[in-house]
């Protein structure tokens, strides 16, 4: 059997950007095709679904190359993209189906994480195999930071737009500079502090951010319009109607709003007795996730997850991506002792 060294190399290998994960799809069907396995678009679910059983649950694709391919060890660590964000998690999934089998487990290798909500392929696979929703609970294992992430932040994003009137750069005064008039609204979002939400003991950071702009159409041309991009990364104790809300509230100076993405946060499961045994047999700490995963999308359907995956999350998306060998090693040896 390859270790788990070698399996994540070997995924790392495999070229799989969100939007192509067909190759990733059928490299890990056909390694695991010695259990019920079957594919929904581009994505696989290992197992077959019963009441009482556990999902493991990893995203396949990845954000665009930014350097070297394929993967590459130097010390401690294996390099390459996807190592952390999440292939070792990945990796550590295939090895664990491998060794404990599908008795207890189902396997959930699902496309499209790393994109907008609608492209996320893990609603469709909850949606045709309904049988899913009667897990005793789901583990995510995205990178974790040799932690046990509870809950998680939900996300809102959005065009907020000022509208000016167009004029010859020459002769300002003959119109109305978009760029311009966002300024108060800048002044206000660069301000903005985090705000805490305390639930369970653990507490969560809203944050609502600036993270795109464009206007303007020549250097000559006093620019009509401005967009900007708003992300909202809201707290798990608010709804998305709630969250949009507050978006709207803080956005008001903008001449038009529009909600382009949204998905809902994840309360925290910190007394689950799965999850209690795996702190307790990894060492790690319970923490706020502070960001998005599928936790989310799991809480909604009524099942109790937790994020908890080799690799650290300051290096998720980042060119040089990595993850320490040894986090491999940790959290396979963790999950094999309290998974069925």
């Amino acid at each position: 059997m390859d270790s788990l060294v070698d399996t994540l190399a070997w995924l790392v290998g495999i070229p799989s950007p969100t939007g192509e994960e067909g190759a990733m799809c059928r490299a890990i069907s056909d390694r695991l095709s010695t259990h019920p396995t079957r594919v929904i678009q581009q994505s696989v679910v290992v197992g077959d679904p019963a009441p009482g059983k556990v999902l493991l649950i990893g995203h396949t694709d990845t954000v665009p190359l930014q350097g070297e391919t394929g993967a590459r060890i130097d010390g401690d660590r294996l390099y390459g993209l996807g190592a952390t964000d999440m292939k070792g998690g990945i990796a550590v999934m295939i090895h664990l189906i491998e060794s404990l089998g599908t008795e207890g487990l189902v396997g959930v290798f699902y496309a499209g994480e790393e994109g907008p909500i609608k492209g996320n392929q893990l609603g469709a696979i909850f949606d045709t195999v309904p049988g899913l929703i009667s897990a005793r609970a789901g583990i995510v294992l995205e990178p974790s930071n040799r932690e046990l992430q509870a809950g998680c932040n939900g996300v809102i994003n959005a065009t907020v737009s000022f509208q000016g009137e167009p004029a010859h750069s020459a002769r300002p005064w003959l119109g109305m500079n978009a760029v311009t008039r966002s300024g108060p609204f800048l002044t206000a979002m660069d301000g903005l502090e985090p705000e805490a939400h305390e639930i369970d003991g653990l507490v969560y950071k809203e944050v609502m951010s600036v993270t795109k702009a464009s206007g303007g159409i020549a250097n000559n041309v006093i620019p009509g319009r401005f967009e900007l991009n708003v992300n909202y990364r809201f707290a798990p104790d608010r709804s998305i109607e709630d969250a949009e809300r507050k978006l709207r509230v803080v956005c008001a100076l903008a001449d038009t709003i529009e909600i382009t993405d949204l998905a809902p946060a994840a309360p925290p499961s910190v007394d689950n007795p799965l999850f209690v045994s795996l702190a307790a047999a990894s060492g790690a700490p319970v923490t706020p996730k502070q960001g998005w995963t599928d936790v989310a999308q799991l809480a909604v359907r009524g099942v109790p997850a937790i994020n908890f995956g080799p690799g650290e999350t300051d290096l998720a998306h980042r060119p040089g991506e990595s993850v320490r060998i040894d986090d491999l090693e940790w959290a396979y040896g963790s999950l094999r002792q309290v998974l069925p």
